[in-house]
């Protein structure tokens, strides 16, 4: 959960100092990785790093008023993006200006405290001082992490917490089982096979779009910023690129928050949620030079503005916090769109048809709701000529791409643990050979 932070002028200069230090060794760390390898053909790892930062501390002096942990888990940030660059997940890890690091995590309790019960209260951080923060979390426990982040000029705190399952799950968990389908003009259409109801999507983005298209304008009549030519951003410019971020961000802010309501109502009265497994990049990518690159434009902005990735991720979390079961069908195996609901016959359907009817048992219905039935049905196993089962559901489909993982932080105590036991056993077994030794000498 993510509080907001109000700190003081003496206090929000330390947050901004404790910042540019955590970016200055990032950058370091990052330049010593690529300088080991170029000229001494050495890799370096994350063991190398951390062992090495008493030294560095004896050399940046400044450095030691930081937490150490806080120094650790920054350098496991640049572990983690060289590991991302080598399996492919990520781009070349690049030295990071302070505009584009946000900020730093405690990885343990150790340089931080909270003072909470869940609802607003104070955060104690080491060296820092006391800042009070307000936010409301929807279930709280004993705080384990917290990350330091600055954006769009406000300090946030993100704190996760250790919480029994038994509060998150509750007693009785809901009976309902429903099929959605996401769509740009009904951004939710839900059904349970008896009744159906359509969500209208807000439009957000639309509805702003003139406000920022204005507020751009503005922005590129000023003097920008051109490192090349040497030229720094004027203050009307950075006046004019916050009013832009301030409405981009309420545009977000609006989104998230129809997101979670909307989440919200579904699982209070439904345990089982079957959807179409969507691949949100791919369907948005850029459209190449053609007579259809205006729509494909128009219909990526459409798609973006509904959140189809954040309304399917906070929809599955959500059912599966209460022990419900979040089923995601194949698309390109089930057809939803294209498959009859009540007779299982697929018949191809342009975009421009917005109604289900099926020339084989004579089914009409709304197009959207009669693919969040196919998808129900399915999850079901009662679709007629596919006999799957609710066994199936797990099987991904062909829009599906496996995903590598590049280590976290629990991963590396794993890692550390194992290596301290190896250095143990290797410690006991030179022991036992120099005591063999000693007493072959001897005799």
């Amino acid at each position: 959960m993510t509080f907001r932070l109000y700190p003081n002028e003496k206090t929000q200069s330390l947050l901004r100092y404790h910042r540019k230090l955590h970016k200055d060794l990032y950058n370091a760390a990052v330049n010593n990785r690529f300088t080991q390898y170029q000229k001494f053909n050495h890799r370096v790892d994350y063991f190398e790093q951390q062992n090495c930062l008493p030294a560095f501390k004896e050399v940046w002096i400044e450095y030691k008023d930081l937490p150490s942990h806080a120094l650790q888990a920054t350098l496991k940030r640049v572990d983690f993006a060289f590991e991302r660059w080598f399996k492919g997940l990520g781009k070349r890890p690049r030295f990071k200006s302070i505009r584009h690091y946000s900020g730093w995590t405690y990885p343990d309790c150790a340089g931080f405290k909270v003072e909470s019960d869940g609802e607003n209260g104070y955060l104690n951080l080491s060296k820092i001082g006391r800042i009070q923060m307000r936010g409301q979390a929807k279930y709280w426990g004993k705080p384990t992490t917290c990350t330091i982040v600055f954006r769009n000029g406000k300090w946030y705190a993100s704190i996760t917490v250790n919480v029994l399952d038994q509060v998150l799950k509750p007693e009785i968990l809901p009976c309902g089982a429903i099929g959605i389908d996401l769509g740009c003009n009904s951004a939710l259409s839900i059904t349970d096979g008896e009744n159906h109801q359509q969500i209208d999507a807000p439009k957000f983005l639309r509805n702003a779009e003139h406000l920022i298209k204005k507020a751009s304008k503005e922005k590129r009549r000023k003097v920008a910023p051109n490192r090349k030519k040497k030229i720094k951003a004027s203050r009307r410019f950075k006046k004019a690129q916050a009013s832009v971020s301030k409405l981009n961000r309420k545009v977000a802010n609006q989104r998230q928050n129809w997101v979670h309501q909307v989440a919200a109502q579904i699982t209070s009265s439904n345990s089982m949620v079957a959807t179409e497994k969507l691949e949100v990049k791919n369907m948005t990518r850029k459209a190449k030079k053609g007579k259809r690159k205006k729509q494909s434009c128009g219909l990526n902005k459409s798609i973006l503005d509904v959140g189809f990735g954040m309304l399917r991720s906070t929809i599955k979390y959500k059912v599966e916090q209460i022990g419900g079961v979040f089923v995601e069908v194949p698309t390109r195996r089930v057809k939803p769109s294209q498959t009859c609901p009540k007779c299982g016959n697929q018949h191809k359907k342009t975009l421009d048809i917005r109604v289900h009817e099926c020339s084989v048992c004579n089914y009409v219905q709304d197009r959207d709701i009669a693919a969040a039935e196919v998808m129900l049905y399915w999850a079901k196993g009662i679709l007629p000529g596919l006999g799957t089962s609710l066994v199936d559901a797990d099987v991904t489909g062909s829009t599906s791409r496996t995903r590598k993982k590049a280590g976290s932080m629990k991963q590396l105590g794993q890692a550390k643990r194992q290596k301290s036991i190896e250095n143990f056993a290797l410690n006991e077994l030179r022991d036992v050979e120099t005591h063999s030794s000693g007493e072959a000498n001897c005799g």
